[in-house]
C-alpha cells in the first residue's frame, strides 16, 4: 500500500522520536545538538521534518545521518532481463572455470 507524504512525514517524526528517547535525550539536548530551535525540534517530532536540512540535522545529532545516505540506494535487478542488460551495459560477467578432470586410474 502507498503512502501519502503527510503519512510518511508523520512517521519520520515519530521516529525521531523513538530515538531521541531511546538515547535518553530531552528535546531540549537534542535540539542544540542539532544545532536547531527547541519549538522546530517539537514541531518536527510532533508532524515530521519540514525541511531537509532539518532531517539531516535531526539524523546527525542522533547518530544515524548513515541511514539517510541510504534513502535512494539503486534498486537491485527486479528480472533476470534487466540484470542481463545491465551487464551489458557494464562489465563482462566473470566466465566459470572448470575443475581439471580427475585422471586417476590411466
Amino acid at each position: 500500500m502507498l503512502k501519502t507524504a503527510l503519512e510518511m512525514k508523520l512517521e519520520l517524526g515519530e521516529a525521531i522520536r523513538a530515538r531521541r528517547l531511546d538515547q535518553r535525550r530531552s528535546q531540549e539536548e537534542a535540539a542544540v545538538r542539532a544545532g536547531i530551535s527547541l519549538s522546530t525540534w517539537k514541531r518536527m517530532e510532533a508532524n515530521g521534518p519540514s525541511a531537509v536540512e532539518n532531517l539531516i540535522a535531526a539524523a546527525i545529532a542522533l547518530r544515524c545521518e548513515e541511514a539517510v545516505g541510504q534513502l535512494f540506494v539503486a534498486p537491485v535487478a527486479s528480472s533476470l532481463d534487466e540484470l542481463l542488460l545491465r551487464q551489458a551495459a557494464g562489465a563482462e560477467p566473470r566466465q566459470r572455470k572448470r575443475a581439471p578432470r580427475n585422471r586417476t586410474g590411466l
